[in-house]
């Protein structure tokens, strides 16, 4: 991990660790916490406690003399290691420190945060809605979680592609057609079809479709859905890689091929003229069809010969993101790429919650089939891009989210995107006040520091430390809404620190000015992370 001075610290710890285990290392290095107060230190371990079952030794009598190695191991860069509770390790950074830290963030540049312990090539498939219609706000949580976790795993050091499988086959799409017919006869569409004004719109699009076909005219009412819907990802700021159609697995014999493949195998069977897969041999609780016995091939079908070519093309990692209504269908899946012989912990399937929005205390309904939907290009006009992301990305992707339309409208710092950006221009604007001349100045030679660091000075500089861990933990958990919150609370420490500490013609100006070069670097990837624009004037 590129300059990461806390993973350096961690590190060290271990190495103590390791001593005092006669030489055997820890299976994984020990944990590095801010304590909640800064009367505790600038950090503190349990790393003792974590000895003691297999040292035999109390806690505390492990701490003090690890707290010893420690301080001989670091030497300056530690003022003084504490003692505290059961066993826990304090240590207070020396002002030395923490400005090799600030120099070693700032030479750092772009590539702070960066890097991953096993880089992966990762194929993230998101959004994949049915283009049946525009994509609503529930899609666009999709776009926004999935581009942001493509960005998060790309900062942290992975391969990645994004992927938009369309649903171009199958009973939804010849609604479709169906229901442009109608519309261009002046009829209601037909029992299960789609109601909203886009129909007629595609109908007068189309031309002539009151006598077409209407799998001719599902197969145009696509193309032009799709269209639509490229346009509105392009918008959000959500750019794919592909768009890989299921009606291409039909063409290219791609169903025979996959079936005959898992027959071959021994994981089919038929039974009353249907073809099954014997998904309850890797967990799922029933078998599935794969054909029926009209022939027709079900969804599982074109979902297993989509996987199939996922293998083929030998990504280290499948990530599906899915709907919230598909809890069930992750344990047929997964049996599915086990039987083409995918290994079961490379792909995953995190599940997407629903998407509440609220305006005066009413909750807004989102129906893409009955025509009572609110698109993201109508999010995205009332609110802006900038807080239809941050707002959708706020909470994990697995717990509804109810996102208050009023509370993203307004400019005040109780909306928190614009709390942000807010601290983002500041910071530009004092740049701005200090010149380029002192700016250059005060990132050309390594920081230095008089008196002791204010204590908010040193709280911004510690959660700017923070910045690649946050990477890497959000890149794990697949979590991005962990940049929200943090991109918030680096702002909130700015804040304390502006108001605390002078920067232009203060004290250690040069130090003070470098601080804050670092601080508006982070917020502006933080925010980019979540695919947010960093203003430098509001």
């Amino acid at each position: 991990m590129t300059s990461d001075p806390v993973h350096e610290l961690r590190a060290a710890l271990a190495d103590a660790a390791a001593e005092l285990r006669g030489g055997t290392a820890a299976p994984e290095l020990p944990h590095v916490e801010r304590p909640p107060k800064p009367d505790f230190g600038d950090y503190s371990t349990n790393a003792a406690m974590l000895l003691a079952p297999t040292m035999g030794e109390p806690p505390r009598a492990i701490a003090e003399r690890l707290g010893g190695i420690v301080g001989d191991r670091l030497s300056d860069s530690v003022a003084r290691v504490d003692v505290a509770g059961p066993g826990f390790l304090n240590l207070f950074m020396s002002d030395a420190w923490c400005l090799d830290a600030l120099g070693r963030m700032i030479a750092a540049g772009d590539s702070y945060g960066s890097g991953a312990a096993a880089p992966e090539h990762v194929l993230v498939e998101f959004v994949s809605a049915n283009p049946t219609g525009p994509v609503t706000v529930a899609s666009g949580r999709h776009a926004a979680y999935g581009d942001s976790l493509c960005r998060v795993l790309e900062l942290a050091g992975h391969r990645v592609e994004r992927e938009y499988y369309v649903n171009d086959s199958g009973t939804q799409v010849r609604l479709l057609g169906e229901s442009i017919r109608a519309r261009a006869r002046g009829e209601e569409p037909p029992e299960g079809g789609y109601h909203g004004d886009y129909v007629n719109d595609l109908a007068e699009r189309i031309g002539d479709a009151a006598d077409e076909d209407p799998d001719a005219l599902a197969a145009r009412g696509v193309e032009l859905m799709l269209e639509t819907i490229q346009a509105s990802l392009e918008r959000f700021r959500v750019a794919m890689d592909r768009f890989f159609s299921e009606r291409s697995l039909h063409d290219d014999g791609s169903f025979g091929r996959v079936i005959g493949r898992l027959e071959k195998g021994g994981h089919v069977y038929h039974s009353d003229g249907a073809a099954w897969l014997r998904t309850t041999a890797f967990g799922d609780d029933k078998d599935r069809v794969l054909e029926r016995s009209n022939g027709e091939v079900t969804y599982f079908a074109s979902d297993i010969a989509h996987h199939e070519w996922k293998l083929a093309q030998g990504y280290d990692r499948a990530i599906d993101v899915l709907g919230a209504d598909h809890h069930g269908y992750t344990a047929r899946l997964r049996a599915a790429w086990q039987a083409l012989g995918g290994d079961p912990e490379a792909i995953e399937f995190p599940i997407m919650q629903l998407v509440n929005l609220t305006e005066r205390g009413e909750r807004v309904q989102m129906s893409k089939r009955e025509g009572e939907f609110v698109t993201l290009d109508d999010l995205i006009d009332d609110i802006g891009v900038d807080a239809a992301r941050f707002f959708l990305l706020q909470r994990s992707h697995d717990t509804t989210l109810d996102l208050d339309l009023a509370l993203a409208r307004e400019q005040s710092n109780e909306n928190p995107v614009f709390y942000v950006q807010y601290a983002h221009a500041r910071v530009a604007s004092i740049l701005r006040k200090a010149g380029e001349g002192k700016v250059a100045d005060a990132l050309a030679s390594a920081p230095e520091h008089g008196a002791g660091l204010h204590p908010s000075a040193r709280a911004l500089l510690k959660r700017l430390l923070e910045f690649p861990g946050e990477v890497a933990v959000a890149a794990e958990r697949r979590a991005p809404h962990r940049m929200t919150t943090y991109a918030h609370e680096v702002s909130q420490d700015f804040s304390a620190f502006y108001r605390d500490c002078k920067v232009v013609g203060g004290e250690n100006e040069a130090f003070r000015i470098a601080l804050s070069v670092q601080a508006m670097r982070v917020i502006a990837r933080s925010l980019a992370l979540l695919g947010v624009e960093a203003p430098e004037s509001m």
